[in-house]
């Protein structure tokens, strides 16, 4: 029976799982072997792994609709969580409306392959509209905050992510192993494997807090070892999944380790600034959308930019 997505995404995701498994299973051995020592922080993170990769697993194994609007709704959650988490004058609850109103809109561009409004309609219409709007109610006390939180808060959680609902949306035959799919799952695997490998470079050799107001816990070992070990790791995986080859596909991890790290400490400066450990408790155990897709919220625009110039560009441009 042929197969419903690429082979290689196939492959890849049931290899996928097969390493989460054999990784809870290590963990428990770790416990079992130091009851002692704390093993909470290394139990969260495989967690978080499988909460989400099994969110874009969904969203891959789906029909191309149904799949971006699944992603949709999981912008449409992060989004609520932002807004949940700040505060907001009694006049904007009807901006706010306009706001949600833009997640279907935004995705309906990527569901109809139209790139010109796709990349424009957040940044440039609704960023001019919503000020408008706050205008019109007439309350001018704390505008410019207000605007401020409401554009930041669609620039992650909705412009910057439907990015990633994108790749389902680019031509297959500039990645013929693989289509949009693969693209979309390598920009997934490369993001959470590099939280990974950033917590266990920190761990084990991190002295050096990098930002530590905003995030104690990063230091320079465990950003440069990220950084390293997601390019090394993406050398071998992006000719499976992604037109990239070689060096190219190296440098690609690399680009997602960065963006990765500046995404996730982004967040976290945001969730201290309102003095918030978690966006939400959507997620028992784990926090909200929000903070699953922290890294996401910059990775996914970059990655795909810097893929959509190499390869897509001139296509969608002819």
């Amino acid at each position: 029976m042929e197969l419903a997505i690429p082979q290689t995404v196939a492959v890849t995701l049931g290899t996928l799982f097969t390493v989460l498994v054999f990784s809870h299973l290590i963990a428990f051995v770790l416990k079992k072997a130091n009851p002692k020592k704390d093993y909470s922080e290394l139990f969260q993170r495989i967690n978080s792994w499988w909460v989400i990769i099994i969110i874009f697993a969904v969203a891959v194994v789906m029909e191309r609709t149904a799949a971006i609007i699944f992603l949709g709704f999981v912008s449409f959650l992060a989004l609520k969580e932002f807004f949940s988490l700040i505060p907001t004058r009694r006049a904007d609850r009807r901006v706010l409306f306009w706001a949600y109103l833009s997640v279907p809109l935004q995705f309906y561009w990527v569901y109809d392959y139209w790139y010109g409004m796709f990349i424009i309609f957040i940044p440039v219409w609704i960023f001019l509209f919503l000020p408008l709007r706050m205008l019109v109610i007439g309350t001018t006390d704390g505008f410019l905050k207000a605007a401020g939180t409401i554009h930041w808060g669609l620039m992650i959680t909705v412009f910057n992510l439907s990015h990633a609902a994108y790749f389902l949306s680019l031509p297959a035959i500039d990645n013929p192993q693989a289509g949009g799919v693969g693209l979309l799952l390598f920009l997934v695997i490369l993001t959470q494997f590099n939280d990974v490998a950033q917590y266990v470079w920190g761990k084990s050799l991190g002295k050096t807090k990098i930002v530590p107001k905003s995030s104690p816990g990063k230091t320079w070992a465990g950003f440069l070892g990220g950084v390293v070990t997601t390019g090394a790791a993406a050398y071998f995986i992006a000719p499976y999944l992604t037109p990239l080859e070689g060096g190219m596909g190296a440098i690609g991890g690399a680009i997602i380790a960065v963006a990765g790290f500046i995404g996730d400490v982004t967040v976290s400066a945001i969730k201290r600034d309102l003095g918030v450990k978690d966006s939400s408790s959507f997620i028992p155990g784990h926090g909200g959308i929000l903070d699953r897709v922290d890294s996401l919220t910059f990775s996914a625009p970059v990655f795909f930019h810097f893929i959509f110039y190499l390869y897509y560009g001139p296509t969608l441009a002819s």
